[in-house]
């Protein structure tokens, strides 16, 4: 029988590595769309790996961009988005992200 003012501690909780993969990917996705606008296709789905240590999340994003663009800009629009909604929807906090741009898409000539 529990005690009055005692709280019991039952189970707990693991986010898979794989969720916060996949919520980065289609946070950066999303993020990216507009620049993809008036091309063939929505652009390549970002690779994102995580890595969970104390608590903490660390995210690497893989992308391929749209060019001409400003490749800055949109690197760090995918990572801020990525970061964030991983902290919204996880209550992880995000320690870092590092971005990769693999490969840039050149604009098709019409």
């Amino acid at each position: 029988m529990a005690q009055p003012g005692v709280v019991a501690q039952r189970g707990g909780e693991r986010v898979a590595d794989r969720v916060y993969r996949r919520i980065a990917a289609r946070a950066a996705a999303d993020a990216l769309a507009p620049a993809w606008q008036g091309r063939p296709g929505s652009g390549p789905y970002p690779k994102v790996s995580a890595l969970l240590s104390h608590g903490r999340v660390r995210l690497t994003l893989h992308l391929e961009l749209p060019f001409p663009s400003d490749v800055g800009t949109l690197a760090r629009t995918a990572r801020d988005a990525a970061c964030r909604t991983v902290t919204e929807l996880t209550g992880t906090p995000v320690t870092g992200a590092d971005v990769i741009v693999d490969r840039l898409h050149p604009a098709v000539a019409g």
